[in-house]
């Protein structure tokens, strides 16, 4: 750094405004014009949770460098495009939010969000929220979602901010790292923030009754400080476009379909077609699960498209 700059965490992005934590205090930052990252081609060149050297002035302050990220949770920006969303950087740990119903979180959406965790390595919890709505006509639902996630070999967690169940557990999750809230609009990623961290001012919002969707209450991530950890609350997510994810590669980040990988005949099987190939033996046995299958064709699929 050079005389006069600082170095500061990003804890608020607005796209033309950044908030940034020092040492001094926070500071209103714009970014210099010209700052992108070197191979990356995203919507948003500076997010939560990069760290940046900072020039400071009482009027407005200046972003001039991105020092190089640990990982990020990062999804295509609109459908057929080739740009990148990068939601938030340098994160500890994740906690996805599902809901099994009102609204009900897809599978593949899921699926999607695990991978792109698996790619970068950011270690990630599965969190069933609005447990004490899960009354018995969802056991089954519950139970067989349970299962398959944890074969997979994810944790899945229950809470409800009504009972409190689960909420401790969470709160000492985030102790010492920082934790990305991610998941669906009207899963309760707000309400959980707020009912762990109640002095945190966090808008939440109804569920539409005529589609059963979350509305969006949060329009930007942001970092909020709790105890000595961080948790970064973001935007619901209605797609999750994969991006930079290479066929050959993807099955790694299926980590119950990579566990039987190296029993397939071929070194190279896509698990597609070929025969005496072990994840294709599984699907059909049911030791893998039919849905987590479906998503990994579709995200094949999907990356065909996108090459043409």
């Amino acid at each position: 750094m050079e005389a006069g700059q600082i170095l500061g965490t990003v804890i608020s992005a607005t796209g033309s405004w950044y908030e940034v934590a020092t040492e001094g205090g926070t500071l209103n930052c714009r970014i210099r014009g010209r700052l992108r990252l070197k191979g990356v081609r995203s919507t948003n060149p500076v997010v939560v949770g990069d760290r940046v050297v900072v020039e400071p002035d009482d009027q407005s302050s200046v972003i001039v460098e991105i020092m190089p990220r640990r990982n990020y949770v990062i999804r295509r920006a609109s459908n057929l495009s080739k740009e990148s969303h990068i939601i938030a950087a340098n994160i500890d740990h994740a906690l996805l939010i599902v809901t099994l119903h009102s609204p009900a979180t897809p599978r593949e959406f899921v699926d999607r969000f695990l991978v792109t965790c698996e790619a970068y390595k950011i270690p990630l919890s599965i969190v069933l929220g609005k447990a004490d709505t899960l009354v018995e006509e969802y056991a089954a639902e519950e139970e067989e979602f349970t299962a398959i996630y944890r074969d997979a070999g994810y944790e899945v967690l229950r809470i409800s901010s009504i009972t409190g169940e689960g909420i401790e557990h969470i709160r000492g999750m985030l102790t010492g790292r920082t934790t990305l809230v991610a998941g669906n609009s009207g899963v309760g990623k707000s309400t959980l923030i707020g009912t762990i961290a109640p002095d945190i001012e966090i808008r939440t919002g109804e569920i539409s009754e005529s589609h059963h969707k979350g509305k969006h209450t949060t329009t930007f991530s942001t970092m909020y400080s709790v105890g000595d950890g961080y948790i970064i609350d973001t935007p619901g997510i209605k797609g999750f476009g994969l991006i930079d994810i290479d066929d050959n590669e993807l099955c790694r980040y299926f980590p119950e379909m990579m566990r039987l990988a190296p029993d397939c005949r071929f070194y190279n099987c896509t698990h597609t077609h070929e025969p005496d190939c072990a994840v294709l033996d599984a699907v059909k046995e049911g030791t893998v699960a039919w849905s987590r299958y479906e998503s990994y064709l579709k995200i094949l699929d999907e990356d065909d498209k996108y090459r043409k």
